[in-house]
């Protein structure tokens, strides 16, 4: 759905080199879409997101030749996306490193459901005082209704950015461990520790949506 299978990596890349316009405009129309979501999460505006996306592609066209498929072409270019983002952005507003918030944030305390929720003394102790809302039971509801999916991009566009960045990446965008590790920059950890806890808010969030219900 959201790139080339890696079996086909190979003649998809030699359908490039050929010059072949079709395959390149294919891969434009289906990654550029996610490649803006994440330019925009370096930028300050859409509109300086939208001239961040082109410059990949023009990579992609100018090194097509050079490419030694160490890693996907998607990896690639999504490479190449967040590194021009990333300049950009630093050229419009002081940033700190997206590695260097990646490990501070994963070395930072975590809880993924708070204490309360447990009993905290007797014979229950360490049991649950309230269960967590069995949602994911329902999953056409989950599904159909328009507001949990509002819901669900809110609290995604509340997280930190190391979280929000790994979660859209990962879980909007469909990429691989790989992929995000790639193209961000990070270890595998911290991917999966970034990952972990921008799931675990969200969840929380969608469990309080249909707990309200």
């Amino acid at each position: 759905m959201y790139g080339a299978p890696v079996a086909d990596d190979h003649a998809l890349v030699e359908r490039l080199r050929a010059g072949d316009e079709e395959a390149f405009m294919d891969l434009v129309a289906r990654w550029s879409p996610s490649m803006l979501r994440v330019a925009r999460m370096y930028v300050p505006s859409q509109a300086v997101a939208e001239d961040v996306v082109p410059e990949p592609w023009l990579g992609v066209l100018n090194g097509i030749d050079r490419f030694e498929g160490r890693s996907s072409l998607r990896t690639c270019v999504f490479s190449i996306l967040v590194n021009r983002a990333r300049t950009r952005g630093e050229r419009e507003r002081r940033t700190v490193p997206f590695a260097s918030l990646a490990r501070q944030e994963g070395e930072e305390e975590f809880a993924a459901v708070d204490a309360d929720r447990f009993v905290g003394q007797g014979d229950g102790a360490g049991t649950w005082a309230a269960p967590p809302v069995r949602w994911w039971e329902e999953p056409e509801r989950a599904l159909d209704s328009a507001e949990a999916v509002e819901r669900i991009e809110a609290e995604i566009a509340k997280l930190p950015e190391t979280q929000r960045l790994v979660i859209t990446m990962r879980d909007v965008e469909g990429m691989s461990s790989e992929e995000v590790r790639s193209a961000l920059e990070i270890s595998e950890t911290n991917q999966r520790v970034l990952l972990h806890r921008a799931r675990a808010k969200v969840r929380a969030a969608l469990e309080d949506y249909y707990a309200d219900a």
